[in-house]
């Protein structure tokens, strides 16, 4: 038996958990994170590529040599100086509220399909090695993409199209366009 919330409460939530945050913070979007702790552990290595400023009169400003970082007057230069952002702390708080929906409770997943999902076994074949470059070039090709487009699903689709963006309905249609065909070939079962 399962516990889902079913799609209209999921949804409903969901839609009112963005309503909240572009309404008290700002619009969600994850994946410059992802760039941005990157950038964090490379200023270890390179402590000039980060740099924070400050003039005569105690202003701070931040700036990077490199150009992505050095965007909106040296924005993402100030997040990787301070990876203890809105931002970085909403990714944390996505792996933890994931782990605490799985053990609160909703669908489980049995032992057999915590590594190779049944649908995946039924499609793609039970190698294990398959599968996580399955995973790996998935989530790579997903983040490039993202990161191509200037944001990710949550920032494009989800937030995009909640604020009548024309980017995000446009995004929406293109992430679909390629998804529902690639999935009847690669799941064709």
């Amino acid at each position: 038996m399962s516990s889902s919330w079913g799609w209209l409460k999921s949804g409903t939530i969901l839609g009112l958990s963005f309503l909240l945050a572009v309404a008290l913070v700002k619009p969600i979007g994850v994946s410059t994170q992802y760039v941005i702790a990157d950038c964090f552990i490379f200023c270890k290595l390179k402590p000039d590529l980060a740099q924070e400023h400050v003039d005569a009169d105690g202003n701070k400003s931040y700036s990077s040599s490199n150009a992505y970082l050095n965007k909106n007057n040296g924005k993402y230069a100030k997040s990787t100086l301070n990876i203890a952002n809105y931002g970085f702390i909403f990714v944390l708080a996505m792996f933890a509220g994931g782990f605490l929906a799985s053990k609160l409770g909703g669908p489980k997943v049995g032992k057999e399909e915590t590594w190779i999902p049944q649908v995946w076994k039924d499609n793609l074949g039970s190698s294990w090695i398959k599968r996580m470059i399955g995973a790996f070039a998935s989530g790579f090709f997903i983040l490039f993409g993202a990161r191509m487009a200037g944001g990710c699903t949550s920032g494009h689709m989800m937030s995009g199209m909640m604020q009548t963006s024309l980017s995000g309905y446009i995004f929406a249609a293109g992430v679909f366009a390629i998804a529902v065909p690639l999935a009847i070939i690669l799941f064709k079962k």
